[in-house]
């Protein structure tokens, strides 16, 4: 007799995801003006064009996963020019991601789901990458941060 044991549910997956974006939100707010824009390091990209990523991810992601159409990943498509700009294009997308989520049934997430025409993976699997991804360019932005003297939020402090 096989059983399985619910591990982590689709509401406390949600609810760990929006604790690293609350994190990365930090992250973003910690950034002086102009180094969010310029500051690199060891040829990084700097951390407008992480976050810019990861708002390319989310979204257009579950998007893709609620409607069942393969669309390309793209970076296109909108034009922030300031810190401020990226913040509130955050707060829309954790509202939107909320939104989105709810449409997924529990069930689902075990299909397998060709995210961007790129990776057919089961859609648990994709999830675990956002959230892989993002935790990997904070880390880049915690490194930019210490390199600027500025201390970065605590990890564990996601809420």
């Amino acid at each position: 007799m096989t059983t399985t044991a619910e591990i982590i549910n689709k509401e406390q997956l949600l609810r760990h995801w929006q604790g690293h974006r609350f994190l990365t939100r930090r992250v973003i707010e910690a950034f002086p003006e102009k180094d969010f824009f310029e500051f690199t390091i060891g040829g990084m990209r700097p951390f407008s064009s992480l976050a810019s990523e990861l708002l390319s991810i989310g979204v257009p992601a579950l998007k893709s996963i609620t409607s069942g159409k393969v669309s390309p990943y793209t970076e296109e498509g909108f034009d922030l020019k300031t810190k401020e700009e990226y913040l509130q294009k955050w707060d829309k997308d954790t509202e939107e991601i909320n939104q989105l989520w709810a449409q997924i049934p529990e069930e689902d997430f075990e299909k397998t789901f060709n995210l961007f025409g790129q990776y057919e993976f089961p859609i648990i699997n994709n999830v675990l990458y956002f959230i892989d991804n993002e935790v990997h360019h904070r880390g880049q932005g915690y490194v930019y941060l210490r390199a600027l003297g500025i201390e970065p939020p605590f990890f564990w402090e996601r809420w």
